[in-house]
């Protein structure tokens, strides 16, 4: 592709958002599993409070005293004397007493304005045509999650249906987490877990499992600049919120104190990307099999309760009953990988060869969050940056190596606050923004007084959503997003502008 135009304008809009959000949320399983309400771990589905995020942190088991409180317990898998004659044995382990089964759908109903319909790529005889008003089913998904115990905790999710298509069904996270592993090594308790197989990286404020209908803007953006290859050749399509399969260790608690992870994981840079004209074909576009992106996390929570026995409560106790904690977080995070292209070129003697550009990239940012009764305030702020190597000769198949270029790079984050008006209700206000110089060379932003032309993504997103029951929800969001273009005049004028604003309602349950 010689833009990313088409690419960004699809991705405003609703079935893009229905492809590109969360796939993994709240486990009823668990319910079923305690016999209690799902609001016991969470504020508004998928969202954890306080003692969701403990649960999560002891391996999907109540933090303390888990046994007494089990209403199905779980089913022995051999004689506990077996322990005692351990490593001459099988150590014996558990499985849920009920298969651990969830199940999730959702569908959606969109309304973008007409004026979206001004987007018509350079070059194109046929104007696209998108719908004003759309219904769209969203996943169908199958989830699973428990402890075998020994504190070894699992979790699979895979989705069945994508809008009805099974083919685009694929798996979201499929892990194996032993948790507080460190006490082996006699380590503070839950200062050490380790988690092996496919799962979203340990992210300030999840994607998969995200309470929004859009996904965040900063964690799918992707640097890719090949517009021009004199200017910028870089083509990496990797985006933060994409799963890694790899392995991850971690310490520490969400719900107070520190909380630190480290990650390696496969490269997940692979694609296929067309060529522009002046430049030769790729011959192949994918990741270094003997390479590995790292990926790591610190934060720390500070709980802000007056009283000492609330303060370090994993759930702080008010006046009306069980709450979260008043508290202050702050984190930053880092990652680093390696991006790869391949092309036709010639060597010394003129022989036609493959060369590869291999470009080192790396992302890092910082994050807070605010909680204070039901008003919750957090954002995250991310600096991207690719190493580029051009191609020495404009001349398609003529090159015979690469040339130092200058950096790929973007910035941006968001901004949300969300307020439990009522047990059932939350009101939730947002602010995305992306600034990216590949977004600039592809002519990809807003045509607009605020920013340079084609550098700036940027929307305002307020929504409402209603738990009719714990396990069903109805959510509404309008993005505002200031006019695009993408496509301009000698002078810099937009040609033909357009709004995709857009207002999505959806409809979920989870059983």
């Amino acid at each position: 592709m010689r833009s990313r135009g088409p690419m960004f304008v699809l991705s405003l809009l609703l079935l893009t958002l229905v492809i590109t959000t969360a796939s993994s949320f709240a486990i009823p399983a668990f319910s079923r599993q305690y016999g209690t309400s799902c609001t016991t771990c969470h504020v508004n589905f998928p969202k954890l409070n306080d003692f969701g995020k403990a649960f999560k942190d002891a391996g999907f088991k109540f933090p303390t005293d888990d046994e007494s409180f089990l209403k199905v317990p779980p089913v022995m898998l051999g004689a506990p004397a077996q322990k005692e004659l351990w490593p001459h044995t099988v150590f014996p382990g558990t499985i849920p007493g009920l298969p651990p089964i969830g199940l999730r759908f959702n569908q959606f109903f969109q309304y973008t304005p007409a004026s979206a319909n001004n987007y018509n790529p350079a070059g194109s005889t046929t104007a696209p045509n998108i719908p004003r008003t759309d219904f769209e089913p969203g996943f169908f998904s199958i989830f699973m999650a428990g402890n075998f115990g020994s504190d070894i905790a699992f979790w699979v999710d895979d989705d069945l249906s994508v809008s009805g298509a099974n083919a685009n069904g694929a798996l979201g996270d499929g892990y194996l987490k032993f948790v507080n592993l460190g006490r082996v090594f006699k380590l503070p308790t839950d200062s050490l877990s380790l988690r092996v197989g496919q799962f979203e990286l340990d992210l300030p404020f999840t994607q998969a499992r995200s309470i929004n209908i859009s996904p965040y803007d900063i964690y799918t953006e992707a640097n890719i600049g090949i517009a021009d290859p004199t200017k910028q050749n870089v083509n990496n399509i990797s985006e933060l919120q994409d799963a890694g399969q790899g392995i991850e260790v971690s310490g520490g608690h969400l719900y107070g104190g520190y909380h630190y992870s480290l990650a390696i994981v496969n490269q997940n840079t692979s694609g296929n990307a067309a060529a522009p004209p002046n430049v030769a074909s790729p011959a192949g576009f994918f990741s270094d099999s003997n390479y590995k992106d790292v990926y790591a996390n610190f934060s720390y929570r500070f709980n802000l309760e007056k009283d000492p026995a609330s303060r370090h409560d994993i759930q702080a106790a008010g006046a009306t009953g069980p709450r979260d904690h008043t508290y202050l977080s702050l984190g930053t995070f880092y990652f680093k990988g390696r991006s790869v292209q391949r092309f036709n070129g010639v060597d010394a003697s003129d022989n036609a060869t493959i060369l590869t550009a291999r470009e080192p990239f790396y992302r890092f940012g910082g994050d807070f969050g605010f909680n204070y009764r039901t008003f919750n305030l957090f954002g995250l702020y991310m600096y991207g940056h690719d190493d580029d190597l051009l191609l020495n000769s404009p001349v398609a198949g003529a090159a015979t190596g690469f040339t130092p270029g200058p950096a790929a790079k973007f910035n941006g984050g968001f901004l949300e606050a969300d307020y439990l008006m009522l047990p059932w209700v939350m009101g939730i206000m947002r602010y995305d923004r992306v600034q990216s110089s590949a977004d600039f060379l592809n002519q990809s932003g807003s045509a607009n007084y605020f920013s340079p032309i084609g550098s700036t993504r940027n929307r305002v997103t307020p929504g409402v959503q209603f738990l009719i029951h714990a396990n069903i929800k109805a959510s509404f969001e309008y993005a505002i997003r200031p006019k695009q273009a993408l496509a301009y005049d000698a002078n810099g004028n937009a040609v033909s502008p357009f709004r995709t604003n857009t207002a999505t309602g959806a409809l979920e349950f989870v059983y």
